[in-house]
C-alpha cells in the first residue's frame, strides 16, 4: 500500500517510499530536497498548484489505484480506510454490479439505439422476459453467478414449448437465451454499467440440432409446383443459390446484376456482417428477368405489387399440400450446399458463397446420403494379395 503524488506536467506517480529508497546513500539533507522534485521531469512539487494524490493497494494479488484529489490529508484517511477493510476482508471496490439490478439493466439495453436498430430486436425482448421471469426482475447483478445461471437452465428445459405443443424447451432454446443475457452484460461492461461479465464462462447446454432433411430433385419439383405464385420463385432461389430467407425476400434489384450473373450484398444485409457476391443459377436468371418490376419500390419480390416479409404460413401450406414432413424453409439452404457439393465445388467456393466463415459450421449443412456412401470407391490395392493369401490357406487346410 502507498500514498502516491501526481506530477502536474508529465503526470508521474510518485511514492514518497520510492523517492527515499533509491536514495539511501545518499546524505539526508539532499534527499529531502529532491523529495520535492519530480525525479522524471525536475518539476517542483511542494509549491506547485493543480497536483493530485492517489492511494495504490492490491487486492487478491491485483494492483488498484484510486485517485483522491489535491487533499492529502484526505488521501490518508482513504489508505487507512482501505488497510481496515482489506484486514477484515470487507468489500473495497464500488462495484456497480452491487446497485444495478438485471431490470434496471435490461431496460437501459432495450432503449440503446444501435440494440433498437437490430433484426432480431422483438426476438431479445422475448428472451429478456424469461430472464427476468425466473431469475427475477430486482435481483442485483452481483448475486447473479454462474451457479444460479445453471439452475435457470435446469427449470427452462423442464418447461413447455409454445411453439412446438406437447414438447418441453430445447437446449438450443435455453443457449440463445443465455447468450443474450451474455451480451446484455458485455454491452454493460463496453459502457462501464459493469467492471465484469459474471456469467461469462457459464458453458452452452449441448446441442443435437444438425438437420438431416433434405429434398430429391422429384420432391423439390413437386414443393414447387404447390407453392403460391408469390414465394415459387423464393424457393427455387433458395434451393439452387442457398441464400438465406431474409436476404432473398428483402432483395433489391440494384443488388442483381443480371449482365454479370451475380447478386452482390453488402455487409449490412448479411447475418456475418461481411459483403458477399453470390453467382446467379441460370434457371433462377431465368425468372429474375421475367419478374415485373415494382412501380413505387426496388424489392424484387412483390404481392400484388407490394412488399412482404411474412411467408411462413405459405410455405408450411406448400409443404403439406406436397406431403413433405419434417422440412423447413432454411432446409432449402442446406438442400443448396449439398447439391453445390456432390457437383463437385471446391468447399471454399462454396463457402465463399453461403457466407459461411468457418468450415465447422459449413460441415454442419452438409449430409452424406446412403446413396452417396452406396457409390463409395474401395482401393484395388492389396485386394490380389488378400486373395492370394486366402487360397494358399485353405489349399494348406486341404
Amino acid at each position: 500500500m502507498a500514498l502516491l503524488q501526481e506530477c502536474p506536467r508529465c503526470k508521474e506517480k510518485l511514492s514518497f517510499k520510492y523517492q527515499v529508497e533509491v536514495r539511501e546513500r545518499e546524505e539526508v539533507k539532499k534527499i529531502e530536497k529532491e523529495r520535492s522534485e519530480c525525479p522524471r521531469c525536475g518539476f517542483k512539487l511542494r509549491k506547485a498548484s493543480g497536483k493530485a494524490y492517489w492511494i495504490e493497494y492490491y487486492i487478491n494479488g491485483r494492483r488498484k489505484r484510486e485517485r483522491i484529489g489535491p487533499n492529502k490529508e484526505a488521501a490518508e484517511q482513504r489508505l487507512r480506510e482501505v488497510l481496515k477493510l482489506r484486514t477484515e476482508e470487507r468489500f473495497i471496490d464500488k462495484d456497480p454490479a452491487a446497485r444495478l439490478t438485471l431490470g434496471g439493466l435490461c431496460k437501459w439495453y432495450l432503449e440503446l439505439p444501435e440494440v433498437k436498430a437490430k433484426d432480431s430486436y422483438s426476438r431479445d425482448k422475448d428472451f429478456i422476459v424469461h430472464l427476468k421471469r425466473l431469475l427475477g426482475e430486482g435481483t442485483r447483478i452481483k448475486d447473479i453467478t454462474p451457479g444460479k445461471m445453471e439452475g435457470y437452465q435446469k427449470i427452462r428445459l423442464a418447461e413447455a414449448s409454445r411453439a412446438h405443443p406437447g414438447k418441453t424447451i430445447t437446449p438450443c432454446e435455453v443457449n440463445k437465451e443465455v447468450t443474450a443475457l451474455k451480451v446484455i452484460f458485455n454491452r454493460g461492461v463496453k459502457h462501464g454499467k459493469l467492471k465484469i461479465n459474471p456469467i461469462a464462462n457459464v458453458k452452452r447446454l449441448p446441442e443435437n440440432n444438425i438437420r438431416q432433411r433434405v429434398l430429391t430433385s422429384e420432391e423439390f419439383n413437386t414443393l414447387l409446383n404447390v407453392c403460391d405464385i408469390h414465394i415459387r420463385p423464393i424457393v427455387k432461389m433458395a434451393y439452387h443459390m442457398g441464400m438465406r430467407k431474409d436476404e432473398i425476400v428483402r432483395l433489391t434489384w440494384p443488388e442483381v446484376d443480371l449482365k454479370k450473373g451475380f447478386i452482390r450484398l453488402s455487409a449490412e444485409r448479411t447475418k456475418t456482417d461481411t459483403p458477399r457476391n453470390i453467382p446467379i443459377h441460370p434457371g433462377v436468371k431465368t425468372v429474375l428477368e421475367s419478374l415485373p418490376r415494382g412501380l413505387h419500390t426496388d424489392r424484387v419480390f412483390l404481392r400484388n405489387g407490394q412488399p412482404f416479409e411474412d411467408m411462413k404460413h405459405s410455405f408450411q401450406s406448400a409443404c403439406e399440400r406436397a406431403k413433405i414432413e419434417n422440412f423447413t424453409f432454411h432446409d432449402l439452404r442446406h438442400c443448396a450446399l449439398n447439391n453445390l457439393r456432390k457437383a463437385g465445388n471446391d468447399f471454399f467456393q462454396i463457402m465463399a458463397l453461403s457466407g459461411h466463415k468457418t468450415i465447422s459450421v459449413f460441415k454442419r449443412y452438409n449430409l452424406v446420403t446412403e446413396e452417396e456412401l452406396a457409390q463409395i470407391k474401395w482401393s484395388a490395392q492389396g485386394s490380389v494379395r488378400e486373395e492370394k493369401n486366402d487360397a494358399d490357406q485353405t489349399n494348406q487346410a486341404l
